[in-house]
């Protein structure tokens, strides 16, 4: 844990100050060191929501290979960005910018996840294979409304819709990251207050009940708090499926154990080091960082497949 926190430290550390063009000590040499500021706390806040996230879905749905992306999150998006576009024009995005737009997207993803969650989980049958079936199928259903959306846009529309479904950690707003830090802390210590509770759910559900958890409303309560994170951060940054999935994985793999109280911390800190050093080595090595999230997703999605093809072999 120590050894990866100082990782994340120094790739942030040079972030900040590496390529600096302007005289050290300047006026200059501060204003370009406080916007890569943004772009550290915009990692830190993306890091922290798939990290954690993912290892929270992990542990209530007891499958290790599934993502909350799974949940038809990233396909909620699209369909949010392609229908103001498509109802109010190209016009609408740029003037519909600021913190009350990424508040309204994370409230509409939220709203989504808890009214479905509080229906599927509410019926004498309730099932978290169900829920999974149900989510994918939605997301099925809002990839198909964007894109018949999308073919009715102009070229122009289309163009300034597509630059807004990538992800772009190095123009971040700064005022979202207060307010998306603020959700990280409050989420986080309410999962951390729970973690022992994670632990029991993780063993499967009649186990659980055995043991006197409500099974059910704490996989509820679960369920609601990653689909804050994930929507704070595809607010933020846009959609990254594989990015959770990775930053698990190595978390798994470096703990060797599935105690939240290892690896809820553990997870945060290998998010935070896995993205400060890709987005260093892409924006000083490369000079493509605004590649980052094509980059992850692209080598996410190969360790992805890997991964089921290892398991299938086993």
């Amino acid at each position: 844990m120590i050894g990866i926190s100082v990782l994340a430290i120094l790739a942030a550390v040079a972030i900040l100050f590496y390529g600096n063009p302007a005289p050290a000590g300047s006026r200059g040499y501060w204003t370009i060191v406080e916007s890569r500021m943004v772009s550290v706390g915009t990692i830190l806040i993306v890091a922290f929501c798939h990290g954690v996230g993912t290892v929270v879905f992990h542990a209530v749905t007891n499958n290790r290979i599934l993502t909350p992306s799974i949940l038809g999150f990233d396909a909620l998006y699209r369909v949010i960005q392609t229908g103001l576009v498509f109802f109010f024009g190209a016009g609408a995005v740029a003037a519909s910018d600021g913190l009350l737009k990424v508040v309204v997207q994370s409230v509409l993803m939220v709203a989504f996840a808890t009214l479905l969650y509080g229906w599927l989980f509410s019926g004498t049958h309730a099932s978290l294979h169900v829920l999974l079936l149900v989510g994918v199928v939605l997301g099925m259903g809002f990839s198909s409304l964007s894109t018949f959306m999308q073919r009715l846009l102009t070229p122009s529309e289309f163009d300034i819709l597509t630059a807004r479904l990538f992800g772009h950690i190095s123009v971040s707003n700064v005022a979202y990251l207060p307010w998306g830090a603020l959700v990280c802390v409050i989420v986080g210590a309410i999962l951390w207050r729970r973690r022992h509770v994670l632990d029991v759910v993780s063993l499967g559900r009649e186990t659980a009940i055995s043991l006197g958890v409500a099974y059910r409303r704490e996989v509820v309560i679960a369920l609601v708090l990653v689909a804050v994170l994930i929507s704070v951060s595809t607010s933020l940054v846009g959609p990254m499926t594989f990015l959770g999935f990775v930053v698990a994985l190595l978390t798994y793999q470096i703990v060797g154990s599935s105690e939240h109280t290892r690896t809820l911390p553990m997870a945060a800190a290998v998010g935070a080091s896995t993205l400060l050093i890709a987005y260093f080595i892409l924006r000083h090595l490369f000079y493509a960082a605004g590649l980052i999230n094509v980059i992850i997703e692209l080598v996410g999605g190969l360790v992805f497949l890997g991964y089921l093809l290892r398991k299938g072999l086993r």
